[in-house]
């Protein structure tokens, strides 16, 4: 750094587990331009217990805690919440720039404080898009939000770019970058060591998750019982299911799939866990976002519980597959991956739609060569 150039003040702000883990690699990028940066991470306190935890195993902790978490809280209670406390924080504390992920209602209001305070924000993974506001419901709203109130945009994706140059958003403020989920997987690969799991080591098993608020009902009913139906019909296979807590999925599951004696019923897994869980199941059923991402880079094939996705690239490239609720859907493409060895392979053998590992280092590229540099 320049004699009497300034560092600029970085924040890098995180609300749910899911963002710890794309932001934990472009903290650690952060920090190694120390002499260009002063980087601040704060939680928002909507996941506290799941924030600290995850950011704990990438060896980073968070400096400021907004402690916004109440018991029950509704989608307005996070977003007043933190519009509140964030507007507070930085009326206090002088930033160039904020940083944030995704599309949770915690980055929305975070990105609308900025903008009031006149402060830019950095929204990384920005540009996905399904199209439709209630699908899925709320994300989709927050990130177009964001995408308006956003002073640098870090698309994942050539397609993700492209949604935000039909948005207006300024070209030379949007930056190519892939994602940082790819690079967090490779630093848990390289860096953990594979857990204990509940489901025999000698026989291969299918990872599940559904814990979306568009499927609650009959839907998710649906789902369980599709599950169940296969389950029934292929007892050689395991299904390993890690519950959400939420009482709306977990009695469903418990009811549903409780009994049958080859589905696993487990508590949520912490990061690692889930990563190594991926890694060495046969293949995905999920309703998960970032799911569609991980798990195609880690070659395993991914059966997404959805009608619409805003990561249209993996079911280009092939590696997702969109089965919604339909319970003989679910049953039908899950015996076909299991018996047709080409299918299967089609679906496995592309890992780099999101990227090839290194997008935390382009993020702060981009940062360091803009106006913030």
């Amino acid at each position: 750094m320049k004699e009497g150039t300034k560092k600029k003040r970085v924040m890098v702000m995180i609300g749910t587990r899911p963002e710890a883990v794309k932001m934990a690699p472009v903290i650690r990028a952060l920090i190694k331009h120390r002499d260009r940066f002063d980087v601040t991470v704060l939680s928002t306190g909507q996941h506290r217990a799941l924030i600290d935890q995850t950011l704990a195993v990438f060896n980073l902790c968070p400096d400021f805690d907004l402690g916004v978490m109440t018991q029950r809280q509704s989608l307005n209670d996070i977003t007043s919440g933190v519009l509140r406390a964030m507007t507070a924080y930085l009326q206090m504390e002088s930033f160039d720039i904020v940083l944030g992920q995704g599309d949770t209602t915690s980055v929305m209001a975070a990105s609308m404080a900025c903008f009031y305070e006149g402060i830019s924000f950095g929204h990384v993974e920005a540009g996905l898009r399904t199209g439709d506001c209630r699908a899925p419901y709320p994300e989709e709203f927050n990130r177009r939000v964001v995408g308006i109130t956003a002073g640098m945009h870090f698309a994942p994706t050539p397609t993700a770019r492209d949604n935000l140059l039909r948005e207006g958003a300024v070209e030379d403020k949007i930056f190519l970058t892939g994602n940082p989920v790819v690079d967090a997987l490779h630093f848990i690969l390289e860096n953990t060591e594979e857990p204990s799991r509940p489901v025999p080591k000698d026989k291969p098993y299918i990872l599940m998750t559904c814990h979306r608020r568009e499927l609650f009902g009959e839907r998710v009913l649906h789902v369980m019982e599709a599950v169940r139906d296969f389950a029934m019909a292929h007892p050689q296979i395991h299904i390993w299911y890690p519950v959400h807590p939420n009482p709306n999925v977990k009695s469903v599951a418990e009811s549903v799939l409780g009994s049958t004696p080859n589905i696993v019923l487990s508590p949520p897994l912490d990061y690692v866990s889930f990563v190594h869980a991926m890694k060495s199941a046969y293949l995905v059923l999920s309703d998960s976002g970032g799911v569609q991402e991980e798990a195609p880079s880690l070659g395993k094939p991914v059966l997404v519980l959805r009608e619409v996705t805003e990561r249209p690239e993996a079911v280009a490239a092939g590696t997702c597959l969109l089965v919604g609720h339909d319970r003989e859907r679910i049953v039908f493409e899950l015996d076909r991956l299991l018996h047709d060895k080409s299918a299967y392979a089609a679906m496995s053998n592309k890992r780099d739609t999101f990227g090839d590992g290194h997008a935390a280092g382009k993020i702060v590229d981009a940062i360091l060569s803009s106006s913030f540099s």
